[in-house]
């Protein structure tokens, strides 16, 4: 900045110094004659000359508005360094006096004419016949003035003593009466620089005052007739010229704008500055001066004397008929305006106030009525700090003197700059009692404040609003998710500030038990209005420092904070599980749900895991976990987070990445059991088993791998695959070369599914898609379920079976006797087959209990119309049992293990195993004799007779093989689960 400015003021300093040094030397006659007359020629017309050359540059690279006026200022320097160069040639080269008549005569003559022409564009037109008049009549008052003073000094002398040459007169009378004109334009004229370089313009003005302020002295006989070159006078018209030249690259500076802002860019009247107002007065002044010079020196009237002044009396007396007439148009434009902006302060529907340095209000307008309920006289007078909120007080203090020091400043540096502002919120007494949120808008006002107030309570209390929906539930008004964890984190900040010795913290997740059922019953109106009381239950049951939250649906969650042990905790969990589970009264009728309940406890962290965000969320993730956990092990409990449920997670979503891949890359394969009947050995089906290829090219049962197959988008893909592969190879071994007379038929291939997955969209697709694309025939697929499952997916499972008995395929129950499962959804269940479990298999050779078990859940399936199997029959006496009960068809290593391919055809060759022998007569506790397998029930309206040839019983996958525990068999067996191998 410091060198911008130094930049901006070196060339005035320069040019300050050369007419001082100009000056300098004309007053002590330049050292000799020669040299004196040289400056005085020649020096004057290279400052004459380098005006010239300066503003004709500027004219040419510079466009706009001013461009002809420096132009013309060029063009009379260059007259006037044209005449000076002439006059030196004479003085100095041929050593003669300048000649009456030469062209620096007319040179110079010229001059004032380009420059009065230059003055003329650059000055401010008058908008209206007024201003013309007044620009025409301040025009006349200066010259007339300057004339008749410069008549009654000197040019009633110089026309007196030409009793000559008419042209002489004219010449010698056209030098002052030209610059009298130019000296008049310059100072009764307005300039105001349209290009932006109002300093140019100014200093061209001053620049072209000297030089003829210094013709104006030549003028005077006495001066021009002891005139030679070189003197002091040369130093004006000197300084003058360089003026000239430095005013087009003279520092830019703009004044600043000063409209207001209602006027909306539209022409405004000019008000006129002290120094136009004089002007008038100044130049009569100087008229009546010229007349008393007359008188007083006892001449006699000039008639030029007398004409010149009569016309300037003349003129300042339209002056001020004008001036009189524009002041009172004024005076009315302003009452017009001032009753405009008043009817604007006191209809507008804002509050304007002005208060005093003081803070005392000296203006209210009338709309403090209709906004605060006060009336404006009674709060003229008062303190405006009377009606603010106590505790808002401080606040809007602190504002106002921020804002007073902020335009201070702003003042400070850029004076003449736009109105600062600030806006200040605070409560105001209403006249009624209550408090009113008020906007106002701050600003200056002479030595105190205007205030533009507004009542934005409603705007408030919106605002307060939006911002309570954002973080409470719309339904139970709880906390939602955002504010719990909102407050979870900062109470996980405040005891990381403490060292981590602070109270203890303690997340608590809720879901309801049976919810869904209610919702599904009594409808969601119903619904609602019992998560609604359950809310109240939570809310009165917690202390009051705790955070009851709702995140959505019927989940719910608690924050403990406080100096509470993990007894305390569980006995609050334990309260909340009881409070929600009393049976609630809505409508008339009793409605009872339960409550499963996930503890997490927030323990001291260090490093990363200490910032309060990680922590939260990771404290949300373990009671979410101990909530499931809770929900998992029979729903209606209280569970506490361990570290193991963690790792399990993490187990599971291993297995679930590990099986995706497997599926995807072809790391499993398919293995198939033969299913064998129990009076002729005929094998009569196979089941589709999966085994999973390890690295080392073995072949094992991944049980924990197909659990977790149960669940999600892994568990949908490794059933598709399951289906498409049994197809795929029950169609392969049909199709096998050499198959001809005495072959054996084909047999039909069973897949089992659980529930979940069976009920689970596009598995239907999936089958028809399979049985449509392979053209395999539909009653050689049997699709069995996996255990029944919970009685609410009962009907969805029956419409499932029903659809896929449409396609033409059979239906299975396996792993009866295991599990849940009513014997009502069992009945309505389209089935053609019952499998027993090997739990109930297992001990037949030595248990009467678990034969007695088998034997009626064998009766129970021939009396609904179903055929009946058995499956882990690993051992000769566990066959003969079977035999004995009555049962149809069975699978196990009784008979074969699970069979790759190429066994699995070399066994269908044989087309059946040798049965042990009968072990003797049937015992006397035998309910039902064998031959009871034949007899199929007719009352069954949804079964089917006994299974054709070939349609064999079925054998589950391997994702749904129980635990049990080891029997004595065949080392090795089918269901020997093996674990899990590295990945």
């Amino acid at each position: 900045m410091c060198r911008l400015r130094a930049s901006r003021t070196l060339p005035g300093f320069v040019l300050g110094a050369l007419c001082l040094a100009y000056a300098a030397g004309a007053a002590a006659g330049w050292g000799s004659h020669q040299l004196s007359v040289f400056m005085g020629d020649f020096g004057l017309a290279a400052a004459a000359l380098a005006a010239a050359l300066s503003c004709l540059v500027y004219g040419c690279t510079v466009g706009g508005h001013a461009r002809p006026a420096w132009l013309l200022f060029g063009l009379s320097s260059l007259m006037v360094a044209f005449g000076n160069g002439t006059w030196g040639w004479y003085e100095l080269v041929v050593r003669t006096a300048l000649p009456r008549d030469s062209l620096a005569e007319y040179a110079f003559l010229l001059f004032a004419p380009l420059a009065i022409t230059g003055v003329l564009v650059l000055a401010q037109h008058p908008r209206t016949a007024a201003g013309w008049l007044c620009l025409l009549l301040d025009g006349w008052l200066i010259a007339g003035s300057l004339f008749t003073l410069s008549w009654s000094l000197a040019l009633g002398r110089i026309a007196a003593g030409e009793d000559g040459s008419p042209l002489r007169l004219a010449l010698n009378l056209a030098y002052p009466v030209l610059d009298i004109l130019l000296v008049s334009l310059v100072v009764g004229l307005r300039f105001g620089g349209r290009d932006g370089n109002r300093a140019a313009v100014h200093t061209a003005m001053v620049a072209l005052a000297v030089t003829v302020t210094c013709d104006a002295l030549f003028t005077s006989p006495e001066l021009r007739s002891n005139y030679h070159s070189g003197e002091l006078l040369d130093a004006g018209w000197f300084a003058g010229s360089l003026l000239l030249a430095w005013a087009p690259w003279s520092p830019r500076w703009r004044r600043p704008l000063r409209e207001h802002p209602s006027a909306g860019g539209l022409p405004h009247r000019r008000v006129a500055t002290t120094f136009s107002a004089l002007t008038p007065y100044a130049a009569a002044a100087v008229c009546t001066a010229g007349i008393l010079y007359n008188a007083l020196g006892g001449r006699e009237l000039d008639r030029v004397v007398a004409a010149a002044a009569c016309t300037v009396g003349l003129a300042l007396i339209l002056r001020q008929g004008v001036m009189l007439l524009d002041n009172l148009s004024l005076a009315q434009e302003l009452a017009h305006k001032e009753a405009h902006f008043r009817s604007l302060v006191q209809g507008s529907s804002d509050v304007i106030m002005i208060a005093g340095a003081n803070g005392v209000l000296s203006y209210v307008s009338p709309a403090a009525l209709g906004v605060y309920g006060r009336d404006p006289e009674q709060l003229v007078g008062g303190n405006l700090l009377d009606l603010v909120h106590p505790e808002d007080v401080g606040r809007v203090l602190a504002e106002v003197r921020r804002y007073l020091a902020r335009v201070r400043l702003t003042t400070h540096r850029s004076p003449g700059g736009a109105e600062l502002s600030a806006r200040v919120e605070c409560r105001i007494s209403s006249g009624a009692g209550e408090w009113l949120h008020v906007e106002s808008t701050v600003s200056r006002h002479r030595d105190g404040l205007l205030l533009n107030s507004r009542d934005v309570t409603e705007r408030v209390m919106l605002q307060a609003q939006l911002q309570h929906n954002a973080f409470h539930d719309p339904l139970t008004d709880l906390p939602n998710r955002a504010l719990f964890t909102q407050r979870l984190r900062a109470a996980l900040g405040a005891r990381g500030q403490q060292g981590g010795t602070g109270a203890g913290i303690a997340v608590l997740f809720l879901d309801l038990d049976g919810f869904k059922a209610v919702n599904d019953t009594a409808g969601h109106q119903v619904g609602d209005e019992l998560l609604v009381q359950a809310a109240r239950r939570l809310q009165s049951a917690v202390r009051c420092g705790d955070t009851v939250a709702r995140f959505g649906g019927d989940e719910f969650a608690a924050l403990v904070c406080g100096p509470l042990g993990r007894l305390q905790v569980q006995e609050l969990a334990e309260r909340l599980r009881l409070a929600l589970s009393d049976p609630y009264w809505i409508g008339g009728a009793e409605l009872g749900v339960a409550a499963s309940i996930g503890i997490a406890f927030g323990t001291p962290e260090r490093g990363p895991a200490a910032d309060p965000r990680v922590a939260a969320d990771e404290l949300m993730r373990n009671a979410d976990l101990a909530m499931y956990r809770a929900k998992s092990e029979g729903k209606g409990r209280v569970v506490l987070y361990t570290p193991a449920m963690r790792a399990d997670l993490e187990r599971r979503t291993e297995l679930e990445e590990r099986l995706r891949m497997a599926v995807r890359e072809g790391g499993f394969t398919l293995l198939h059991q033969p299913v064998v009947d129990l009076r002729s050995g005929a094998v009569t089906g196979v089941e589709a088993q999966a085994r999973w290829r390890s690295v080392g090219g073995l072949l094992l049962t991944p049980a924990e791998f197909l659990r977790s197959s149960e669940h999600g988008d892994a568990a949908t893909r490794f059933s598709r695959w399951l289906v498409l592969e049994a197809v795929s190879a029950a169609v392969e071994r049909r199709t096998l070369p050499g198959r001809g007379r005495g072959a054996p038929e084909p047999v039909p291939v069973a897949v089992r599914l659980s529930v979940e997955r069976l009920c689970s969209p596009g598995l239907y697709e999936t089958v028809a898609a399979a049985l449509r694309d392979s053209g395999l025939p539909a009653d050689e697929l049997v699709i069995e379920v996996a255990r029944m499952g919970p009685d609410s997916l009962a009907d969805e499972l029956g419409r499932r079976l029903s659809a896929l008995r449409g396609l033409g395929v059979s239906t299975w129950l396996a792993g009866y006797g295991a599990g849940g499962g009513s014997l009502g959804a069992l009945a309505r269940l389209p089935l053609d087959g019952l499998k027993l479990d090997r739990t109930l298999v297992q001990d037949l050779g030595e248990s009467a209990l678990s034969r007695t078990l088998a034997g009626h859940v064998l009766r129970l399936g021939r009396d609904l119309g179903m055929a009946t199997a058995a499956e882990g029959v690993d051992l000769p006496r566990q066959v003969s049992a079977l035999q004995e009960l009555g049962c149809g068809q069975a699978q196990g290593s009784a008979f074969a293990p699970p069979l790759d391919e190429p066994r699995l055809r070399r066994a269908l060759a044989r087309r059946g195993y040798p049965l042990p022998a009968p072990a003797g007569p049937v015992p006397a506790r035998r309910a039902y004799s064998p031959a009871a397998d034949d007899t199929r029930t007719s009352g069954r309206t949804s079964g089917r007779t006994d299974a054709a040839p070939g349609r064999g019983a079925h054998h589950h996958g391997g994702s749904d093989l129980p635990e049990h525990r080891a029997v004595t068999g065949p080392p090795g067996g089918p269901h020997g689960e093996t674990v899990i191998p590295p990945a």
